[in-house]
């Protein structure tokens, strides 16, 4: 029977690859993890920081090493990996990379109900999706070869490269999109198009609904 994973956040496991390179009381642990751009990576509640170490703390993963305090500033819990966190970041690590998990992006929603729309109208919504992603590619690429100038190695932009491969991925798939709709080739325009038109749903649509609902 697998292992049931005692915690599951994903600021967790930033929290734990942080604590690899040394031990951190939580304000040195958030200042690194935003420095390095892991809200980029994942997405952090910030606010639930310090209740997921002491969660992660309860269950072994990490252990306090000692209190400090600098000026009149509160006195900070500074925390380390354990060997029980290492196994459980590695297995973790492991999972993530290796197996596949059903996600659900806002763009595949979109598109799921792209019907709802009249077709000239998800076309210039799609331009101005496909004007930002490019945008974005351009600031991927750049950072890219910021960090590359700066000699930082390729294996910790790996993220990055998988960045740019998806948004350029998805940009060719706007451009066909784009070019089926406004050049009339898109299978189904016509009953499309005429609903929004008319206001009546076309008889081959109904049918279709029909057979997929019996």
């Amino acid at each position: 029977m697998a292992k049931r994973r005692k915690v599951s956040n994903l600021l967790a496991l930033a929290v734990l690859s942080s604590l690899v390179q040394r031990p951190m009381h939580p304000y040195e642990i958030a200042t690194a993890l935003r420095s390095w751009g892991k809200d980029q990576d994942m997405e952090i509640k910030w606010g639930s920081l310090y209740t997921v170490v002491r969660n992660m703390e309860k269950h072994d993963f990490i252990a306090a090493v000692e209190s400090v305090r600098e000026g009149r500033r509160p006195e900070r819990t500074v925390y380390r990996i354990t060997e029980a966190g290492r196994a459980e970041l590695v297995d973790w690590a492991r999972e993530l990379v290796s197996t596949p998990m059903q996600e659900y992006p806002h763009f595949r929603a979109g598109l799921s109900v792209l019907a709802v729309l009249h077709p000239d109208e998800a076309a210039d919504l799609l331009r101005r999706r496909l004007a930002s992603l490019e945008q974005n590619i351009s600031a991927v690429r750049d950072a890219f070869a910021h960090h590359t100038h700066q000699q930082v190695p390729r294996l910790f932009l790996v993220e990055l490269e998988y960045d740019l491969a998806v948004q350029e991925a998805e940009a060719t798939f706007i451009r066909g999109l784009l070019d089926e709709i406004t050049s009339g080739t898109y299978p189904g325009l016509d009953w499309w198009r005429s609903y929004h038109e008319t206001g009546e749903v076309p008889q081959e649509l109904t049918e279709i609904a029909e057979r997929t609902t019996e």
